[in-house]
């Protein structure tokens, strides 16, 4: 059995836990219709896949400096969210579309800043030349698959926020800090995936 047959597999499980839906948006901060987002979730094809994963430059608008999967807004030319997600990973990290196995589209996940965002999981090759777009992208990497599903590693953690206390999840990984929506698509991957390696 191939790795994406082996993840479409996994995905069409009912998860074994609740999935996180947002970023703890209190109801009136949901008036808004939220801007539709995707992101690739690249899962190298090897022994012990990965996951690759970018670190965004200090100097954009919105999550500068977070670690983040290739991904962003639909625009009214996609054809779909898959094509929003394999669009933005060749846009932001040179990720040609052809070569991506795409597995199927993982649970939705509404930000705080107002985007829905749509995971689009996939497998790619190893060891690929990839190239970070450098207006976008600080730096790229790999997390091994089986670190980031490991609930083990999925940390709950508060800080203030507006006003307000507010939860949310953290992976940490060497000196990488995961946090934020895409620890939580990671977390709601886990429950979702329920991987052995």
């Amino acid at each position: 059995m191939t790795l994406a047959e082996r993840l479409a597999q996994a995905m069409a499980r009912i998860p074994a836990a609740d999935l996180l839906t947002g970023d703890g948006i209190e109801p009136h901060d949901m008036t808004a219709t939220p801007t539709a987002a995707a992101v690739l979730v690249p899962v190298t094809d090897r022994a012990e896949p990965g996951v690759v994963l970018t670190q965004r430059t200090d100097t954009l608008r919105n999550h500068a400096g977070q670690i983040a999967f290739p991904g962003g807004r639909a625009d009214p030319g996609d054809a779909d969210l898959v094509a929003t997600a394999l669009r933005e990973a060749e846009e932001e990290i040179g990720l040609r579309p052809g070569i991506v196995t795409v597995v199927g589209l993982a649970d939705r996940y509404r930000t705080v800043t107002g985007f829905e965002v749509t995971p689009v999981l996939g497998v790619i090759p190893p060891d690929l030349t990839l190239h970070p777009a450098e207006a976008e992208v600080a730096d790229l990497f790999e997390v091994p698959l089986a670190f980031l599903l490991d609930p083990a590693h999925h940390h709950r953690v508060s800080a203030p926020w507006r006003g307000r206390t507010r939860y949310f999840y953290e992976i940490l990984w060497n000196d990488r800090r995961i946090w934020g929506a895409t620890a939580a698509m990671i977390v709601n991957l886990s429950r979702r995936l329920q991987w052995a390696a």
